[in-house]
């Protein structure tokens, strides 16, 4: 699923618009990455967890050269899935 199918499920299933159901979704994901560049953690409830890790500086190398390269340090957005989400899917 992409996010143009995800629009026409949610308008169907809400009786919106495409157009309204696109404003929602976006709205929705602009939320959620303003929450995580804060370093606020989201939590849907019966969904899922959104929050951020912080990947420590490491060294590694080029794998053509083998030459030791830094990689630097990051904050990556991370997704656990609630129970409920768990559970669907295993079913």
């Amino acid at each position: 699923m992409n996010k143009s199918d995800l629009i026409s499920k949610v308008a169907s299933a809400s009786n919106l618009t495409k157009t309204d159901a696109e404003k929602a979704i976006d709205a929705t994901f602009r939320s959620i990455t303003q929450s995580l560049k804060k370093g606020e953690e989201v939590r849907l409830i019966g969904f899922g967890t959104f929050d951020i890790t912080n990947r420590p500086a490491t060294e590694g190398r080029n794998p053509r050269t083998g030459a030791p390269i830094k990689i630097p340090a990051k904050r990556l957005p991370k997704f656990r899935a609630g129970k409920q989400l768990r559970e669907a899917v295993a079913k």
